[in-house]
């Protein structure tokens, strides 16, 4: 019955091979949530906290080496996990608090972009 006008042609209704090939790959807003997320569980330990961003440092280098993840995200990471192993006590919990340090493109004062 192909004349019926709400059946899914074969095309639209299966997945094809490209789709199959390239599963989801995590954005840049996600990448930061677990970054934040992972601190914020960790607020009132800043050194298990540590531990848990080195961990996902691991884990943003082997997706950079495999191009899940762009240079300008992988350095962003980087960015914010420099600041955050080198906070303790009250710089810790700035940090967490501080909104701006969360969106994707922050950087810190002083610090350039290489388009400037």
């Amino acid at each position: 019955m192909g004349w019926w006008p709400f059946s899914r042609s074969k095309s639209s209704a299966e997945p094809s091979s490209s789709q199959l090939d390239n599963p989801h790959i995590k954005g840049t807003k996600v990448w930061i949530e677990e970054l934040q997320q992972a601190c914020e569980r960790n607020y009132n330990s800043p050194t298990s906290g540590h531990m848990l961003i080195r961990e996902m440092q691991i884990e943003w280098s082997d997706a950079h080496q495999d191009g899940d993840i762009g240079e300008e995200l992988f350095a962003g990471l980087e960015r914010r996990s420099f600041h955050l192993l080198r906070a303790e006590g009250k710089d810790w919990i700035n940090l967490l608090d501080d909104l701006e340090f969360w969106k994707p493109g922050w950087r810190a004062d002083g610090e350039r972009s290489d388009e400037d």
